[in-house]
């Protein structure tokens, strides 16, 4: 062989080298970047017709996939899409996953490693390959009971089981239809989701778990919490409650509901939790400090972000605070912000004897041939709360439900006891409504807490014991058996 042969041969074998190591490199290396790319329209169409497996509330399927004799091959299906769209999401062609069906996607998709072995035994057989099933802890009946309950009011509510952290139901409204996103007329579907994400009313905000707003005087259980567990008192320890109250450094006075008295210059602890006297409260974060109520705060979960499977956001206390903010601060003002969810934590911690449970949503996952994948153990977060001040805040809150503001959410046959909220974010907008609860008293099952945005009422109406309360009686009932 003469040597220009020669060397067309050595870069022929170069060229081949060359292009088996980038066929490599792009199968080994970027097989995952590739098929997730968007412009990749046959991954897109091998995943859009998958027969992804159910995810279920109790037994009740939310989400599954049935032959749908069209290219795509099976249907994704939302049975109850309004009231179940904050936690499964959908599945979509054109906008990708969104809730569940994106945090558990390879398991719906039957593509995560744990399904090898099923993926390996589908294919010796001809078998379709099927997607594992999510079994949530949602409790069915509560889940409906707030959705109907909270009725047209924008707004959201959250249960919790306190001894375990398992979340019983998550509502946010105004809601939308999975169905029409997940549907194989893609023009139709598009056109859906361009709705959907352009309503004013912003459906598709989970209210109950993403979003943060002020808590109001919810946020006073943990500034009662902090002056049981700090400054050593109990429900019948007196405290200050003048009609108003210079903020610290300021010419601003902080007043009482409708510039009211709270009951006299000084009252028990329990009375300023049952009339939600802001003068006492913000008095008793300054004697706290706002270190140690800030410390509090975190140990009930501010600070951390929950549930992240459907992309839970953190909630605030404020990093730095003069002594005026801190009083603020105290009653749920300035720029402490929380979710239903953590509020819901909140009471779950004082009910579950001062136990705060990490909050999860999936029991749960299971192969198409029921073999547990893998199950969700509950686990401790922090303890906010001795046993004893917890036991003695959870009956200050029954007195606030028998006394006080949180009569709305009176059962008879059942110690309720509760926590009322309204909360001022700017005033060219109207109130937020709060109420956070837990039930039965005496063995606590449940703990909720329920937020009301938007009653379309007038200002003057609007109170959490009046609007959230209800909403919180009504999954209560549904909830616990009498």
């Amino acid at each position: 062989m003469n040597k220009p042969i020669r060397r067309v041969a050595i870069l022929v074998m170069a060229l081949f080298a060359l292009l088996f190591a980038n066929g490599t490199y792009l199968m080994v290396f970027q097989q995952s970047s590739l098929n997730a790319n968007p412009l990749n329209r046959r991954a897109r169409d091998e995943d859009f017709a998958q027969n992804r497996g159910s995810i279920l509330a109790g037994d009740t399927p939310i989400a599954y996939s049935k032959p749908s004799g069209d290219r795509f091959k099976y249907q994704r299906v939302y049975p109850h899409g309004r009231i179940y769209a904050p936690v499964t999401g959908f599945f979509s062609y054109d906008h990708a996953t969104t809730g569940l069906e994106n945090s558990y996607n390879t398991q719906l998709a039957g593509t995560d490693d744990s399904l090898f072995v099923r993926r390996m035994v589908d294919l010796v057989t001809n078998q379709p390959p099927q997607g594992a099933s999510i079994q949530t802890t949602i409790n069915p009946d509560v889940q409906k009971a707030a959705y109907d309950a909270l009725g047209n009011q924008k707004g959201a509510a959250v249960a919790i089981d306190p001894k375990t952290g398992a979340v019983l139901a998550m509502v946010s409204k105004p809601s939308f239809d999975p169905n029409k996103i997940a549907s194989h007329d893609v023009e139709a579907a598009n056109k859906a989701y361009t709705q959907t994400v352009n309503d004013t009313g912003n459906p598709m905000s989970n209210r109950a778990a993403r979003e943060i707003y002020p808590p109001g005087s919810t946020f006073k259980l943990v500034t009662a919490a902090a002056a049981l567990q700090d400054q050593g008192l109990n429900p019948d320890s007196l405290v200050d409650s003048p009609n108003r109250l210079l903020l610290p450094n300021t010419s601003t006075y902080l007043y009482n509901e409708n510039h009211m008295s709270c009951g006299g210059a000084r009252i028990t602890l329990t009375h300023a939790l049952d009339v939600s006297c802001n003068t006492a409260f913000a008095q008793l974060g300054l004697k706290v400090g706002a270190d140690n109520l800030r410390e509090e705060a975190t140990k009930f979960g501010f600070g951390s972000r929950h549930l992240s499977d459907v992309g839970g956001a953190a909630s605030v206390f404020p990093d730095e605070v003069d002594q005026a903010q801190l009083a603020l601060s105290s009653i749920g003002q300035y720029d402490v912000a929380a979710s239903p969810l953590q509020m819901a934590m909140v009471s779950a911690a004082i009910a579950n004897d001062g136990v705060l449970m990490d909050p999860y949503l999936v029991s749960t996952v299971r192969s198409p041939d029921l073999q547990v994948l893998s199950r969700t153990k509950p686990k401790e977060l922090d303890r906010p709360l001795s046993a004893d001040n917890a036991a003695k805040l959870k009956q200050m809150m029954v007195s606030v439900v028998q006394n006080g503001t949180g009569t709305a959410a009176r059962i008879p046959g059942i110690g309720v006891g509760g926590k009322t909220g309204t909360a001022q974010s700017d005033p060219k907008r109207k109130p937020y409504a709060w109420f956070t609860a837990l039930a039965p008293a005496g063995d606590p099952q449940i703990a909720v807490a329920v937020f009301v945005e938007d009653a379309d009422i007038p200002r003057e109406d609007i109170a959490g014991g009046a609007l959230a309360a209800p909403v919180a009686k009504a999954m209560i009932e549904a909830a616990v058996k009498r």
